[in-house]
């Protein structure tokens, strides 16, 4: 048991599952091509089997080796789903969700990468602050679209007729495409003082909001970086300790042998 538990937790054992991930991947991507796949398909059909086999193993064995431990894990619970999902439909005529759960093993990519972990970490970690940066936005959303609709709908119905073409008008201007030619420009020749109204939102939606939002994952990751940090230290610590007792045992030793050879 042991045996297994270190080839499964070992970094080669993780580097090969990277590996295959990224071959999946890349396979699936090829597969979308009707004539690759229509002369490749045995082949296509035969890696696939095998690639699924080998996450079937890989799973089994860290349920076997960790037991109750795996499922505590989130990120193995989401690999057992995917895998699992996988091999149930894969005999049955659910060809579309099949072809989800195949596109969903990339994701496991993000379980095998510590870097990814910490990333998605973070932004799970942000999610309380970027709710109430969303519910901003929806509001300055809707004041905004009320404003455009009750000032811009005569002079440009195609874009602000009513609330709703309002409220998609103002995400394009978000996005920032094509505002300037296909929005602001016309209404600004009519109306004058619509920069404000434009500029406006601009800065308020696309450059504070999301500032904010890019800032607190970033504040995030960089909390679970320090965190990661000082455990770091203190596994070094602690492995300087374990070598320093070592080397006082050798030592000790070294005087009990010496002792038992001058003793008459």
């Amino acid at each position: 048991m042991e045996l297994i538990k270190t080839f499964v937790m070992s970094p080669k054992f993780n580097r090969l599952i990277t590996y295959l991930i990224i071959i999946n991947a890349i396979l699936i991507g090829l597969e979308t091509s009707p004539q690759l796949y229509t002369q490749y398909h045995s082949f296509f059909v035969t890696i696939d089997m095998i690639i699924l086999a080998i996450f079937t193993i890989e799973v089994a064995l860290k349920i076997i080796v960790l037991k109750k431990a795996f499922f505590q894990n989130s990120w193995n619970i989401f690999d057992f789903i995917i895998v699992i999902g996988s091999v149930i439909l894969y005999s049955t005529p659910f060809v579309s969700v099949l072809r989800i759960f195949r596109v969903l093993r990339v994701f496991r990519t993000i379980t095998t990468v510590p870097t990814l972990r910490r990333i998605v970490a973070a932004l799970f970690m942000a999610i309380p602050t970027i709710s109430s940066v969303l519910l901003i936005m929806a509001i300055i959303f809707y004041v905004y679209a009320v404003i455009g609709t009750s000032f811009y709908r005569e002079i440009s119905p195609e874009y602000f007729g009513d609330l709703f073409l309002s409220t998609v008008t103002l995400f394009q201007i978000f996005t920032l495409e094509s505002w300037a030619s296909g929005i602001f420009r016309p209404i600004f020749d009519q109306a004058p003082s619509s920069w404000f109204y434009f500029i406006s939102f601009i800065i308020i939606t696309t450059f504070i909001m999301i500032n904010l939002i890019v800032g607190e994952i970033v504040n995030n990751a960089q909390k679970i970086s320090d965190s990661v940090e000082e455990e770091t230290e203190e596994i070094k610590k602690d492995t300087h300790e374990i070598k320093e007792l070592r080397k006082e045992i050798q030592e000790i030793k070294q005087l009990l042998i010496s002792k038992e050879k001058h003793r008459p």
